[in-house]
């Protein structure tokens, strides 16, 4: 039995790795914004696998820091960390913290997340980090002189970039730790019929409403490469790659970019206050 917790539990990919992660009997750590959403997830998970819930607006740093304390306090150890939470925001907005929301909620969370409980995740080696990125980052590149998206946002550029700085924190974490102890990987989970994309304009929900019936896969179908990357065998020593269907796919060319990794690195350790 490995300890795994899922930020984005209550929902869509998160909830379904975590139906298929306590089938087989892990013990999971959820986590979500909502109390009663987590409570109903933790109920409908159900089975005989443990399952532990805590609530965090990962949009705010200071729960994110709250949320690691508290983890740190409850378990000695962390096999799988799961950073699946994520959000559209098709107009710039800001966080408490004053950090555009797309890449505050979509990697910064992550980043601040990940870096407070690397310890734990020592611990339990040899460890996982996951993070569910997307195909949105081709085509994307990142602005370190605008890096609050301040000038000419979009929606749709500001998800991918903040899915480009997943892939790129993967290699990031691969370089910095050996791959016996903690690996690091990205995955595309496919173009999922979630809330997500609630979010959208409103112009194209019509056109997205008829997709997730049609064309869209089921966030069970989504989740099978994060449980795949949480629990196979097969990439136990594999890290600092972006996966899709469960294989290395090689990403956009600005996510092989170890020099903007570290630039990147830099940046959101400076925006969480975290020593360089």
């Amino acid at each position: 039995m490995k300890t795994m917790l899922i930020t984005g539990a209550t929902s869509g990919i998160g909830l379904a790795a975590a139906h298929a992660l306590a089938a087989e009997g892990h013990h999971l750590v959820l986590v979500g914004r909502n109390p009663d959403k987590l409570s109903a997830a933790a109920q409908s998970v159900g089975g005989d696998a443990r399952v532990d819930t805590l609530v965090c607006d990962l949009s705010r740093l200071e729960q994110v820091r709250a949320l690691a304390d508290t983890v740190r306090e409850r378990y000695d150890r962390l096999d799988v960390l799961a950073n699946n939470a994520g959000g559209f925001y098709a107009h710039r907005s800001e966080t408490a913290d004053g950090l555009e929301s797309t890449f505050a909620l979509n990697h910064l969370a992550e980043f601040l997340l990940t870096e407070l409980l690397l310890d734990l995740l020592r611990a339990g080696a040899p460890a996982r980090i996951l993070f569910t990125s997307s195909a949105m980052h081709y085509g994307n590149t990142l602005r370190f002189d605008d890096p609050q998206f301040r000038h000419g946002y979009s929606g749709q550029a500001a998800y991918g970039r903040a899915k480009l700085a997943n892939i790129l924190y993967a290699r990031d974490l691969a370089r910095r730790l050996p791959a016996n102890l903690v690996t690091a990987n990205a995955f595309h989970p496919g173009v999922v019929a979630t809330d997500i994309w609630d979010s959208a304009p409103w112009f194209a929900r019509p056109a997205l409403a008829i997709a997730k019936r049609l064309f869209m896969i089921s966030p069970e179908e989504g989740a099978r490469t994060l449980t795949y990357l949480a629990t196979d065998p097969d990439v136990a020593a594999v890290t600092g790659c972006y996966f899709q269907h469960n294989r290395v796919k090689a990403p956009g060319r600005a996510a092989q970019d170890d020099a903007a990794a570290a630039r990147l690195h830099r940046l959101c350790a400076d925006l969480v206050g975290l020593p360089q």
